[in-house]
């Protein structure tokens, strides 16, 4: 029997009606203090992030100008910081730190983060967190 690991698929939440642009970062690895044991303390281990983000389009074109979208290359940049910042206990905290900084910019109306540890079991790809977090900006 041909056996697929399973792939995380980016969620599909562009919609037009809503006027939502789907921004994602898929399968980041990094290196982050993230644990409660002394080994976890004592050395970074392998993290994987993958975020999720419905972004609010604006209702004129963005005309091919950087500044009108949501970096993807300035969101990966903060989550590099985030992770090597130091150490954390938990992966729910590292989780929430990471949405709480795609939610820093008011177009982002909600952030779906994903934290792995990959090297915790031999037996297990990863374990891990999922969370969901929305803005805290009103509509505009």
């Amino acid at each position: 029997m041909n056996r697929t690991p399973n792939v995380i698929q980016p969620l599909r939440i562009a919609d037009a009606k809503k006027a939502l642009r789907h921004v994602f970062v898929r399968d980041l690895v990094l290196n982050g203090r993230v644990g409660i044991y002394d080994a976890e303390k004592a050395a970074p281990q392998r993290v994987r992030v993958n975020l999720d983000l419905a972004v609010r389009e604006d209702a004129k074109p963005i005309g091919d100008d950087y500044a009108k979208v949501v970096c993807y290359e300035q969101i990966v940049a903060k989550v590099r910081g985030v992770v090597e910042d130091g150490h954390v206990n938990l992966v729910e905290t590292l989780a929430e730190r990471l949405a709480g900084i795609c939610l820093q910019d008011p177009r982002v109306r909600s952030a779906r983060v994903r934290v792995e540890k990959l090297d915790v079991f031999a037996d297990a790809a990863s374990v891990g967190v999922e969370i969901e977090r929305e803005s805290p900006f009103e509509e505009i």
